[in-house]
């Protein structure tokens, strides 16, 4: 468990993939586009130590993950976000079906998330169904700028997305993650569009809106919708970055969410392998507001505040017992296989890396 100052935070990433870029999986210019597009966040947000070749990049593995997010304890638990883009990738790009198999050997550290596209039809319905039934997903990932043949996105709010959106709630699968951030080539911009959320949040109250990438480049309209909406939340993935290279970009950001939203309302994410949080969560841990945004805010990053954002907030939205989990987690595979004993013990803690 990480330690920031003397204190626990157990850290919950919420925004977590295992992907298959390799040139053997590409069958579409556009999976070449897309990775290519990735790496150049990769590289323009980390630090040039913690920097991976492209081929690293393509394709890592299922080893590498689990010792990136939980070999130093930046990390407790993480949530898998699939993102098929069938279209470009063969064997897909990031499936539910490949995060099962490394969740399986894990049990306990790791949240299954499905997902669903309204274009499917009733084909897709079952699927969804199916996913539920053999993975007991309680949470879908929504990529509405995916390409599926002639058309290259859709919409929240389309009476085609309603029929799934009930049939989530009838299936109990309460947390939806629709991906509305930075466009990825050769996406479309317009299809990211976060103005999709407002009428699906009103008309879905008894589900969660999980909107990842806080909206941007739209964070003003995000804002204004999770305003109005209880029942809508912003993930971090992309924006928590900005803390490296754009500090006052971040705090800028992180004051307009805990201004509009609050503080029980924003959830930390990685959106590993893009960023890694071997490094992330401890930027993020010690990023500060400028004096002038507090006082124009009214809030700051306090320990408090901050382990709401990078665990707890996930942890009720999940239903995860976090006082269970440290007490499973002090003799589970992953503290054997990396020494973590101490971090889930009697008040031990182990120092920052």
């Amino acid at each position: 468990m990480y330690n920031h100052d003397g204190e626990d935070i157990f850290v919950i990433d919420s925004h977590t993939h295992l992907w298959d870029a390799s040139t053997e999986n590409i069958t579409h210019e556009g999976g070449e586009q897309f990775i290519q597009c990735f790496y150049d966040y990769h590289t323009g947000f980390t630090p040039e130590e913690h920097q991976w070749t492209l081929e690293e990049y393509r394709k890592y593995s299922a080893e590498r993950m689990t010792q990136d997010l939980f070999s130093n304890a930046a990390v407790d638990m993480a949530i898998f976000q699939p993102t098929y883009l069938s279209d470009f990738y063969a064997n897909g790009f990031n499936t539910i079906e490949d995060n099962a198999e490394l969740a399986n050997q894990y049990p306990g550290r790791f949240v299954l998330n499905g997902r669903f596209d309204p274009r499917d039809g009733e084909a897709g319905k079952e699927e969804l169904r199916r996913q539920k039934e053999k993975h007991d997903i309680s949470g879908v990932k929504l990529y509405t700028a995916e390409w599926n043949g002639d058309s290259k996105g859709w919409r929240l709010d389309s009476d085609a997305a309603f029929e799934f959106l009930e049939l989530c709630s009838e299936l109990g699968i309460e947390n939806i993650h629709p991906h509305k951030g930075p466009t990825i080539r050769p996406l479309n911009r317009d299809a990211f569009d976060v103005a999709d959320v407002d009428d699906a949040a009103t008309s879905f109250p008894e589900l969660n809106f999980v909107v990842e990438h806080v909206g941007l480049p739209r964070l003003d309209d995000f804002c204004w919708i999770a305003a109005q909406e209880p029942n809508v939340y912003g993930g971090l993935a992309v924006a928590a970055p900005l803390a490296v290279h754009r500090p006052r970009k971040f705090g800028e950001i992180m004051g307009e969410l805990l201004f509009w939203l609050g503080e029980d309302r924003l959830l930390f994410g990685s959106d590993y392998a893009l960023w890694d949080p071997d490094w992330l969560v401890e930027t993020v841990m010690n990023a500060e507001l400028t004096q002038e945004q507090r006082d124009e805010y009214g809030v700051e990053l306090s320990t408090d505040v901050m382990k709401k954002i990078m665990g707890e907030n996930a942890a009720e939205l999940y239903d995860i017992d976090i006082e269970a989990k440290k007490q499973e987690f002090q003799s589970d595979d992953i503290t054997a296989e990396f020494g973590l004993e101490s971090h889930y013990g009697a008040g031990t803690a182990p120092a920052d890396d």
